[in-house]
């Protein structure tokens, strides 16, 4: 019997954002992550002396969330809306701590509603402290400036055009202790130290590496609570942060939560509209990976692979970047479901950030610059080539299209036809190999190795095949002929040089080097995925069965546990060398999309309910999963696996209605 799913120290089980300030709370319900103001760029509290400390001190101990081990958490959505709700108990303390949780939906305010409950049956005075530590810019430089604004009520952190006031009230009243220190630097350990005697020094400003901390003091009766409220208000210069932090203090916290979540439920109407459809069982998992994918995203576009960065403790780097592949899968999903202004702002970011070429490049930040990459321009046997993932731009012109097709506005074909479209296809149709017949050599979705691949093949083909429809809407008849002819080509090459007749399953890539053609017999989940879903195989051809047979009896599926790894032996983050690797939610969601095309909706039910049963309770999907403990491996979230798991469920519920 495999052990109880256990999740890695990692994961982020509350995120919030509202597409300019993102926050990511961690395991021990502190802020790990604060993006601002682009999510995904510019963490401003990235590294493990930067988590913001809570820590309640009560009967003359000092307890910190993330020191003591008699904390017990629990975390959750329960509002339908983007507000968390963490439940944090001490029971040789006697004292529970709830915090209700979100970013504000209009204006950049994270808010923290607290809830402080004595479980004694005698009153007793709690101390409440809050504690907050940035590297603003993402930088490690020593140049943050904090200070207390008296005429304010608050403490004000900043650095260039970078602004965070940080405030707080209980009972109608501010906090009544305060201090600002450093950390990290002369010896000094943190501000938050100086909390542990019950009373704050109040220094009053500091420059450098620069934390502050504030407290409350509660009498509170036997059984009985109180309420506290804390905020960050941010802003792009010290006005504007003062003033978002003045709205705040007008309207109070409540109303602004009341607010935020009248905002998420109106938004998710067209998610909810569906949701009587969905099995009972993965209902609140759907509205919750909607939500989840809704903030990876940056309002100008972006789409960030994942905000959780603890990848950077062990990590050259972290998931923090817009992939135009991720992006186009997770606005797959929501063009299904209705939603505009979602996938109209990504392609309009894809748009902006297109060669002039004609292709897209590996990765870009949030504000549209490129990302860091490892793909080089000059490649073995000395072939000179873009450093690329050619399926990336495939997979935007084929969602695009999709995206045309639900709504069928001409606007869409003025605004992306010729300046997008049509770049991006014209490169798709004439990057093609002289002696395969097939795309020219660019690096697979994994971004690993450098070849001409199956799944880029098929995804080139969707993209050829649709994109030549849409010229014809958009009277552009020539390109029609061009790209289907092209698309055509490509699937007879295809048919030549893509499956292995001796291992009966999809060849993973080929490279022609001096004329001579050299194929991977390496099993990989997305060619057998990409080959079906683009229709470069039929379905029911026995390329495809077997295939699908052969990965079936390679990865040793089990009745109880469908989990698919990418490919043969893949090492990345792998847990043991005897597997072929860990499970991924990504391919093995495919495989149930798969029996869906198959209508086989029990065993998609089953992998459906199997993806459910890895997640955390508050609906977290991770990227992988360890088979041999069940571990949850970060980066959690990871927006891909969100949108492979609401895909599934709107195929399944399609086929099963």
């Amino acid at each position: 019997m495999k052990p109880t799913v256990r999740v890695v120290s990692v994961a982020r089980p509350i995120v919030l954002s509202n597409g300019e300030l993102h926050v990511g709370l961690n395991i021990y319900g502190l802020v790990h992550d604060f993006y601002y103001p682009y999510v995904g760029f510019e963490n401003h509290a990235a590294g493990a002396n930067l988590r913001h400390k809570v820590g309640v001190l009560v009967d003359g101990k000092m307890s910190w969330l993330d020191d003591d081990k008699g904390w017990e958490f629990t975390f959750k959505y329960p509002h339908t809306a983007l507000i968390g709700h963490t439940l944090a108990k001490n029971t040789k303390l006697g004292i529970i701590l709830e915090f209700d949780d979100a970013v504000d939906s209009e204006v950049s305010i994270f808010m923290r509603n607290i809830h402080i409950v004595n479980l004694y049956d005698h009153a007793r005075e709690v101390k409440l402290y809050m504690h907050q530590a940035f590297a603003i810019g993402d930088s490690r430089s020593n140049t943050d400036t904090a200070q207390y604004l008296p005429n304010s009520d608050a403490i004000l952190h900043y650095r260039g055009r970078r602004a965070f006031v940080i405030s707080g009230q209980h009972k109608g009243q501010p906090f009544d202790q305060f201090t600002i220190g450093l950390f990290g630097i002369e010896g000094h350990e943190g501000s938050y130290r100086d909390a542990e005697d019950g009373i704050l020094s109040g220094n009053t400003i500091e420059h450098g590496r620069v934390d502050s901390i504030l407290g409350f003091t509660m009498q509170i009766g036997a059984h009985s609570s109180e309420r506290a409220s804390y905020w960050v208000a941010a802003g792009m210069s010290n006005r504007e942060a003062l003033y978002v932090h003045k709205q705040i203090q007008d309207d109070g916290i409540m109303k602004r939560m009341h607010h935020t979540a009248d905002w998420w439920h109106k938004w998710l109407k067209p998610a909810l509209e569906v949701v009587p459809a969905i099995p009972d069982n993965h209902r609140q998992l759907f509205v919750n990976s909607i939500m989840i994918m809704k903030s990876q995203m940056d309002k100008r576009g972006a789409v960030i692979a994942s905000t959780d960065s603890t990848m950077l403790n062990y990590s050259r780097d972290a998931y923090g970047y817009s992939w135009p592949r991720d992006g186009a899968y997770t606005m797959w999903p929501f063009i299904r479901l209705g939603y505009i202004d979602e996938p109209y702002r990504f392609f309009e970011f894809t748009k902006r950030g297109l060669h002039p070429t004609g292709y897209l490049m590996h990765k870009y930040r949030a504000d549209g610059a490129l990302g860091s990459s490892w793909h080089p321009y000059v490649h073995e046997g000395g072939i000179v080539a873009p450093p690329i993932q050619t399926d990336e731009t495939a997979t935007v012109v084929f969602m695009f299209v999709q995206f045309y097709n639900a709504h069928k506005d001409s606007t869409l074909i003025k605004e992306f036809y010729n300046s997008m479209v049509k770049p991006m296809t014209d490169f798709l149709a004439d990057y093609i190999d002289e002696v395969t017949g097939l795309p020219k050599p660019s690096y697979d979705l994994w971004e690993e190795i450098f070849a001409t691949f199956t799944y880029t093949t098929a995804v080139t083909y969707g993209a050829l095949l649709a994109a030549s429809e849409l010229a014809v809407i958009a009277g552009d008849n020539d390109s029609a002929v061009k790209w289907r002819t092209a698309a055509d080509d490509m699937k007879a090459a295809a048919a030549k040089h893509l499956y292995n007749e001796e291992r009966g399953v999809f060849y993973k890539s080929l490279i022609t080097i001096d004329g001579k053609v050299t194929k991977d017999p390496v099993i990989d989940a997305s060619s057998i995925f990409g080959a079906y879903i683009y229709g470069l195989f039929d379905i029911d051809s026995v390329p495809m069965t077997k295939s699908v047979e052969t990965m079936i009896s390679t990865f040793k599926l089990l009745d109880d546990e469908p989990g698919i790894p990418r490919y043969e032996n893949d090492f990345y983050r792998r847990s043991d060398p005897s597997i072929n690797g860990n499970w991924w939610f990504i391919t093995t969601l495919w495989h149930a999309q798969y029996l869906l095309e198959k209508d086989n909706s029990k065993e998609a039910k089953f992998i459906l309910d199997w993806a459910k049963k890895h997640a955390l309770n508050t609906g977290m999907l991770g990227e992988q999963i360890n088979p041999v403990n069940d571990e949850v491996i970060s980066p959690a979230p990871l927006t891909w696996s969100h949108a492979e798991y609401v895909s599934t469920l709107l195929d399944y519920i399609e086929k099963t209605k």
